[in-house]
């Protein structure tokens, strides 16, 4: 019988072919590509074969944040994040590393290597070298014969797949911490859309008292009611615009932290480390600012939508009507009133 050694462990090309089968997606039925753990059964799907599985025409799903396993069709409830929101597979992945590099050695099998999926950049000072090192020193990736005849021979380096995972997982807590800001961002328009209404029922209210209290005075009274009635809807504009304005920023910020989520999510998906680190420094900053902009956002102060102190009394004197105002005590007005008749 054919036997596979991989250092002293032997493996029979039976054995292999049962472990690719185990690795293998049950929707795409290719090997897992950044597998997820569908809670609470257990069984995984590649994340791109998840978002295909929680479209709206997949007959698999339900409805809201829910659809089913296709291996035990056990009912799969998501969070707000949708897909994205499932826990990876860590310990897939490597396994399906380790069985790739097994694969592309060779092992004494007659079996081709797997091929890659996409093609590895080469370098741009040695077109033959495949970008296979991390220059420390620098933060690029490089190649082998940069490091030893080339700009980066005296430079600290590292390996590729090292420097790639970690700056993954540097990415990926980057784009929790995002998504945690939009969050915290959707919440701020939910309550600017709120205090906006608040701000407007509340200056509706305060239009209704003082009109039922001028409606007893009728002429004497239009002229000062208009111009009280201006000096709500003044606040009212004022305080709305401000909200507005408030809000406008908060869905600027949403709509760019979604877009920067949606474009590290894709490069996170890219299963080419040197791509990847080619511009995953960038993208980290970027979300890493984003998110923490989203915690120092300005807002109203605390009983900003209110409109009491449009309150009015009608119990005054006749002769003190065209000098009523806003919440102004009735002794301070009778003296305004005998010092300006003396006068």
């Amino acid at each position: 019988m054919d036997i596979q050694r991989t250092g002293s462990l032997a493996v029979s090309p039976d054995t292999m072919a049962s472990l690719e089968k185990q690795l293998s997606c049950p929707i795409c039925l290719d090997m897992f590509t950044k597998p997820v753990v569908i809670l609470p059964c257990q069984h995984n799907l590649c994340r791109g074969c998840a978002s295909d599985l929680y479209d709206s025409r997949n007959p698999y799903r339900f409805s809201g944040g829910v659809f089913r396993c296709p291996t035990c069709r056990f009912e799969v409830v998501l969070d707000r994040h949708g897909v994205h929101g499932l826990q990876r597979n860590l310990l897939v992945e490597n396994i399906i590393d380790i069985y790739k590099q097994q694969q592309e050695g060779g092992g004494g099998t007659s079996e081709p290597p797997l091929k890659p999926k996409t093609s590895e950049p080469m370098c741009e000072e040695h077109e033959d070298e495949k970008i296979n090192i991390y220059c420390v020193t620098h933060q690029v990736p490089t190649c082998s014969m940069c490091k030893v005849f080339g700009q980066h021979k005296d430079c600290e380096v590292s390996p590729l797949a090292s420097v790639y995972q970690a700056q993954k997982g540097e990415l990926s807590n980057a784009i929790d911490a995002l998504v945690a800001g939009n969050g915290r961002l959707q919440a701020l328009l939910n309550q600017m859309e709120e205090a906006c209404k608040a701000v407007q029922d509340n200056a509706q209210r305060a239009k209704q008292r003082l009109g039922e209290r001028f409606d007893s005075l009728y002429a004497a009274l239009e002229e000062r009611k208009g111009a009280l009635l201006e000096r709500i809807s003044k606040e009212q504009d004022e305080k709305v615009a401000a909200l507005r304005r408030l809000a406008r920023r908060y869905g600027d910020r949403l709509q760019v932290g979604t877009e920067l989520t949606d474009t590290a999510v894709r490069a996170l998906e890219q299963s080419s480390a040197a791509e990847f680190l080619q511009s995953s420094k960038g993208l980290i900053a970027q979300t890493k600012d984003a998110a923490k902009s989203s915690l120092a956002e300005e807002r109203p102060e605390p009983g900003f939508e209110r409109m009491d102190h449009f309150t009015l009394s009608t119990e005054h004197a006749e002769t003190l009507l065209s000098k009523m105002d806003f919440g102004a005590d009735d002794d301070e007005e009778y003296e305004d009133a005998e010092e300006e008749e003396e006068e």
